[in-house]
């Protein structure tokens, strides 16, 4: 040990005998729980269409028979108890936080499941709400879940930090929409899922394209970006693109996201469950 140290192995270049471990900040979860798999799903900015992706996605597990449940870590702009329809609200027992349910069965957490009002703002700053994503992990009661799917805010802050730093995170999906910026979106947030060491699994383009109802063609009204191309860029090996289509809005505006049979998202569906 240099008789200089100041025990901050991080920033230190010596190779000493007593050079510290980085250590973990992983929390461990609910005593109650056994979640196997981690999903983030993550966007470089906001108006994206993530929390309509995390649902689709843990919809489309859950339907292959997978115990499935979703974690809304956007504690300031939540919308997946909407979506959703809350059948069962968020309650509490002697071992916890127990998850809200949806008629369709699936679990979830999310601050309006907490809130007595679903517009009641969330004016806090950034460490109370990383504290919060820390509880929905460590406090609530998830049971046996194959796969969990965490709902992230936009961009590169507090929470996304937090849920890469706390939670076992086996991969991220990220969202993009149709737009000349969107490279530069995808890459900020594909840069910091490889910073913080976990692997991007699937690139998802929401509101791609409309298709005609009369006669077939896809117009594409936010203009044409070859997701593919970017995917192939960033080394992202699966890829989806969601339709502009006022059923989906309509879906999820009476909470039955539950209730849309799509096919977009099966080649990251299927990446995921080979990841693992």
């Amino acid at each position: 040990m240099s008789e200089n140290c100041d025990h901050n192995c991080g920033g230190c270049g010596e190779n000493c005998e007593s050079r510290q471990q980085p250590q973990s900040f992983l929390v461990e979860q609910n005593a109650k729980s056994d979640v196997k798999h981690v999903i983030g799903v993550v966007s470089g900015k906001g108006g994206v269409g993530k929390s309509l992706v995390t649902a689709l996605l843990a919809t489309a597990f859950k339907k292959k028979g997978f115990k499935t449940g979703i974690l809304d870590a956007d504690i300031t702009g939540p919308s997946i108890p909407k979506i959703f329809g809350t059948a069962k609200p968020a309650g509490a027992s002697e071992d916890g936080i127990e998850p809200a349910l949806s008629e369709g069965g699936m679990k979830f957490i999310s601050i309006n499941s907490l809130l007595p009002n679903d517009s009641d703002p969330v004016i806090w700053r950034g460490p109370v709400i990383a504290g919060v994503v820390k509880q929905f992990w460590q406090d609530v009661v998830w049971g046996d879940i194959d796969y969990l799917f965490v709902d992230m805010p936009p961009g590169t802050g507090d929470v996304p930090l937090t849920v890469f730093q706390s939670l076992p995170v086996n991969g991220v999906v990220v969202v993009s929409s149709p737009q000349e910026l969107v490279e530069m979106i995808v890459g900020k947030a594909v840069k910091m899922a490889r910073m913080m060491k976990v692997p991007v699994l699937g690139l998802v383009q929401n509101m791609a394209y409309f298709e005609c109802p009369d006669c077939g063609k896809k117009h594409y009204i936010f203009g044409k970006t070859d997701i593919n191309d970017i995917a192939g860029r960033f080394m992202i090996r699966a890829t989806g693109e969601i339709p502009v289509d006022p059923s989906i809005a309509e879906h999820c505006d009476q909470g039955k996201v539950e209730q849309i049979e799509n096919e977009w998202l099966d080649d990251i569906v299927e990446r995921i469950l080979k990841a693992q």
